[in-house]
Parts: structure tokens; C-alpha cells; sequence
């Protein structure tokens, strides 16, 4: 049986933005897409949120997926029912929209009806909009308005209010020695703040919000949000830590990068050398571990480098968290770890029922810094990326 549940025009909605609405939902079923420049649909099968598998035309998973981003005149439609589907595609979802932007930015794709696309960030890149699902307004307790250019956050400064965008965009800054970088940007039902302010009631902000348009925020209740996050299970409070905590590294790392304050050689000499990876970036592993000893190195492998994403330490976790796409281990890092490490088992299923329980603001919360550490580290990766000879060439003509 099939439910259809979601329509629209793709001019309105682009695929992108689509399967990131479809991912806060964790929904399961088919996208289907029509476009009077395409002799047959396309087709994207959605599992809790993660397209697994696509075809179009000829082609089919990745290579389906990608040509699709092309498809910019054109209707879309999303039947909830149960996928059967191989999963052959293993990308994270943030990770998918970003190349699938890129390729189409670059002339990879081909466009089906006219198109174009900003380029707000320093380095040129393409940055989506993240937004989140609709706003549970039982858990905003006032509203505020900002005009372009307000700082609504800033980096180094001590703060405890969480706010979730109810209109407009934000950008999401970090100081580097070379100046201020832009690396995420934020619209409507996504959030500012750090889940640490639920469980130290004020911490110091690792990155600068600036309005980059008139703004509309709604302010949580944070006593609420941080009663609620005190009685979660303690395993999956030290996970959702642990996963922003990771976020704050990756956006070290992605300062470090853009200054070139450090070298890889450097990182990997400790990270990589010598030793084997405990998981294996690309490989089929459902283990989830927390660290009780030593340390653990998040990696990620492209164009033959390595690139050192996240130092993991006791208290931390690394391996599949079933709820959670966080664009890491186990399909898009490795992870390496000192001689003195020693881990412990975490219960999925545990977890699994410990997050179905929490309210949605609050799981909306955590499934966005995890949309956010995916999406940065994109960008991290992205310095190391060797140039397309194509591009260098076209450049020199």
C-alpha cells in the first residue's frame, strides 16, 4: 500500500531541499519526479529518511541521484510505503545534496529547464540552506526580530539561549587568522545554540550567527529543554554530547585548513601512521562503541588523503548510531586509535529506544547538529579535494 503525502512543483521545492524535508521526517517510501524535459520519471527510494537506491533513465543509485539535480522544471511526488530497495547508496543525505549541488554548479549535470545558483561562501562553494521540520511552538516561549547583518550569537562569548529560525536565513561564522568564513547557513525550523547549554546552563559559543536578511526566531523554553535532556537515558546524553562535540572539532579543523595553520603530515604522523583502522571507512559495520581509555581518530579518505576530522576521547562515542546520519563512520570516515585505547559496547537498540521517547524539539535538535556536522565536514574535506583538470583547464583558456 502507498500514501501519498507530499506534492509540489520543483521550482518551489528542489531536490535538495526536498530530501532534507523527507530526512526530518525520517520518512520511508518512493520520490517520484516528472519534468517535460525527461521522456520517463525519475525515481529516489527513501528509507527513514536516507535515499538507498534511484533510477533514472538508464541510470540507476548515485549516478541517478545526481542527474536528478538537473531537474529544476518539473513536479514531485512522495508515496510513504515500504522499500525493498538494495541500499547501494552510501552517502550520507547532507552529504549527497552538497555534491549533487556541486556537480550541477559545474556543469556536470544536465540542467533540464534555466537555473542559478549563489555562491555565498569565501571558497565559492554552494552552501544549501539546512532547514529543519515544522516548529513545535509549545516549546517557544517568545519571538524576536532581527534586521540584516545583526549578530545574534557571537564566537567567544558565553550564552544559553537556544533559538529556532521561524523566518528568513542565517549565516553561521567562524573566525580564522585569514578572516571570518562562512560554513553553514540556517532557514526556517533550524536551530542556534549548542546542546551543551541543556547541561552546563551557559557555555562559550564556538561560532558567530549573523542575520544575512531581516530575521524572525523563536526563543525555547530552555528550562524545559533542560529538564528533559537531564532525564534522558545517560547513554544517549553522553552520545548526543559527544556528537556536539565532534561539531566543534570539525569546525576547528576547517579554521586550521583555511589558515593552513597546520599541515596534514602533522595530524596523520599521530592520527593514521603505523596502525589499522578499528572501522573502515566504506565497509558494512554496525558496532557502536564508547571510549573508556585513550583516544580515537575520525578520518575520512579522498583522492588518496587522509583527513583528520575528530580527536575522540573517554566519554566519547564512534560507530553506527542507527538514528542518526552524521556523515562519519562507517560509510564516509575510518577511524584509527592510540595504542592505549579500550572501548565499550553501547546498546543500539537501547539508544534506539531512548531517543524514540524524548520530545520532538528536543530530537529535532540533536538530528540537526548531525545534519550540521555532516555538512561541515564536507567542507573541511573540500580544501584537501585535488582540482578538476577539466576545470583547470577551461580556467586557462
Amino acid at each position: 500500500m502507498s500514501n501519498t503525502v507530499l506534492t509540489g512543483d520543483l521550482k518551489f521545492l528542489n531536490l535538495g531541499e526536498i530530501i532534507q524535508l523527507l530526512g526530518t521526517n525520517s520518512s520511508t517510501g518512493v520520490l517520484r519526479l516528472t519534468s517535460k524535459y525527461a521522456s520517463e520519471p525519475g525515481l529516489v527510494y527513501v528509507a527513514k529518511g536516507n535515499p538507498v537506491n534511484a533510477s533514472a533513465g538508464s541510470l540507476v543509485g548515485l549516478d541517478a541521484v545526481n542527474s536528478l539535480f538537473g531537474w529544476i522544471d518539473g513536479t514531485f511526488e512522495f508515496n510513504e510505503q515500504s522499500v525493498n530497495s538494495e541500499n547501494v547508496i552510501k552517502k550520507s543525505r547532507m552529504e549527497l545534496i552538497l555534491d549533487g549541488l556541486s556537480l550541477l554548479d559545474e556543469g556536470q549535470i544536465e540542467v533540464l529547464g534555466p537555473v542559478s545558483y549563489d555562491k555565498p561562501s569565501e571558497k565559492g562553494d554552494i552552501l544549501p540552506v539546512i532547514r529543519g521540520p515544522l516548529v513545535d511552538y509549545m516549546y517557544v516561549v517568545d519571538e524576536e526580530q532581527y534586521y540584516q547583518g545583526s549578530e545574534i550569537a557571537v564566537e567567544g562569548k558565553h550564552g544559553s539561549w537556544v533559538w529556532v529560525v521561524l523566518e528568513g536565513v542565517i549565516d553561521i561564522v567562524k573566525k580564522t587568522p585569514k578572516g571570518p568564513l562562512t560554513l553553514l547557513r540556517i532557514g526556517e525550523g533550524a536551530f542556534i545554540g549548542s546542546l551543551a547549554s541543556f547541561s552546563m546552563g551557559g557555555y562559550v559559543r564556538s561560532a558567530s550567527a549573523v542575520a544575512s536578511q531581516q530575521i524572525q526566531l523563536g526563543v525555547l523554553d530552555s528550562q524545559r529543554l533542560s529538564a528533559e535532556y537531564t532525564r534522558m537515558p545517560s547513554e544517549l546524553r553522553s552520545v548526543a554530547m559527544s556528537l556536539d562535540t565532534r561539531l566543534k572539532e570539525v569546525t576547528h579543523r576547517i579554521a586550521e585548513f583555511h589558515s593552513k595553520k597546520q599541515s596534514l603530515k602533522e595530524y596523520l604522523k599521530e592520527y593514521v601512521q603505523g596502525k589499522e583502522p578499528i572501522i573502515k571507512q566504506g565497509k558494512e559495520d554496525e558496532r557502536l562503541l564508547s571510549v573508556t581509555q585513550g583516544e580515537a581518530y575520525v578520518v575520512r579518505k579522498i583522492d588518496n588523503i587522509y583527513v583528520p576530522l575528530a580527536t575522540l576521547h573517554e566519554g566519547d562515542f564512534f560507530g553506527h548510531v542507527p538514528f542518526l546520519d552524521i556523515g562519519h563512520e562507517p560509510y564516509s570516515a575510518s577511524v584509527f586509535g592510540s595504542e592505549n585505547l579500550e572501548t565499550r559496547p553501547l546498546d543500539s537498540e537501547s539508544l534506539q529506544e531512548g531517543f524514540d521517547q524524548i520530545s520532538t524539539t528536543l530530537k529535532n535538535i540533536i538530528e540537526h547538529t548531525a545534519t550540521c556536522l555532516s555538512v561541515t565536514t564536507k567542507i573541511a574535506c573540500d580544501f584537501h579535494k585535488k582540482p578538476d583538470p577539466k576545470k583547470k583547464k577551461k580556467s586557462k583558456s
